[in-house]
């Protein structure tokens, strides 16, 4: 059961790390379209590689990303109809431009991406190698820095590598989050562990209601409660129907077999 609940956290944190870094893909001479995102303070980026023509079934999509993170372009641009401009977006990993034409309420134009090689110089000081431009832009995308890097390495925090740092990026490791698990009393998890745990949505509080029910959930078990939703009011309810020494295992095995319908 156990090997079974890791394997399914393994698989969901690969497809979400998957289509998301899908689209950091080679970011010179690609078509661009930037417009205003769904969620308020935001703008919404995607490339294809020429032949979508701005077609989201075949384009690789971004998720919206603040407007304070991009230079020369507002709001009120995308009002001005056949306005020339370009669109930057600067991090610390590098410079990404989108350079075209405003057309009905969108930027469509062309993509540039300028890597900060000092930026490549830090992060191998810190020990992370192998670098491209694919790799740079995901972390200028992203935000990737050199100094929440380095807030993690002091943690101790071991197995992160400069693959996977994206990953704890998008999922929004954190010290913070780092630090409600080992004030709860768990060892400093590895980076891959982080990252499903992050992706799971495991947080604190819901480990301490958990608790008073009279669980010592392992990490591992933290990731299993998740995936098959064993909240605090599921247990109980589990417990008022008089069933008794229910294990996370067994609770698990409920919620599979649908045995709480």
């Amino acid at each position: 059961m156990r090997r079974f609940s890791s394997l399914l956290a393994l698989a969901a944190v690969a497809s979400s790390v998957f289509a998301l870094q899908a689209a950091a893909s080679e970011p010179a001479n690609r078509n661009c379209y930037l417009s205003i995102g769904d969620k308020s303070g935001t703008f919404r980026l995607q490339t294809d590689d020429g032949d979508c023509h701005g077609h989201s079934s075949c384009g690789n999509n971004m998720s919206d990303l603040p407007q304070s993170r991009f230079a020369g372009i507002t709001i009120a641009d995308f009002a001005n109809q056949g306005a020339h401009l370009t669109a930057a977006l600067a991090a610390e990993a590098g410079t990404f431009t989108c350079t075209g034409t405003i057309r009905d309420g969108e930027l469509s134009g062309t993509t540039a991406f300028t890597p900060n090689a000092a930026f490549v110089a830090r992060m191998e000081k810190m020990g992370f190698t192998g670098y491209d431009n694919q790799k740079l832009f995901a972390y200028t995308l992203f935000g990737v820095q050199t100094e929440w890097v380095r807030s993690l390495q002091q943690l101790g925090i071991h197995g992160m590598d400069a693959d996977n740092l994206i990953a704890l990026r998008i999922f929004h490791v954190d010290p913070a989050f780092v630090n409600g698990l080992t004030a709860l009393g768990y060892a400093v998890p590895d980076a891959d562990k982080l990252v499903g745990l992050s992706v799971q949505g495991v947080n604190a509080d819901e480990v301490r209601q958990i608790r008073t029910l009279g669980y010592q959930p392992t990490l591992d078990q933290l990731i299993q409660i998740r995936i098959f939703k064993i909240t605090p009011d599921f247990i109980q309810r589990m417990q008022a129907r008089g069933l008794k020494n229910l294990t996370i295992d067994k609770l698990v095995q409920i919620r599979i077999f649908k045995l709480a319908d």
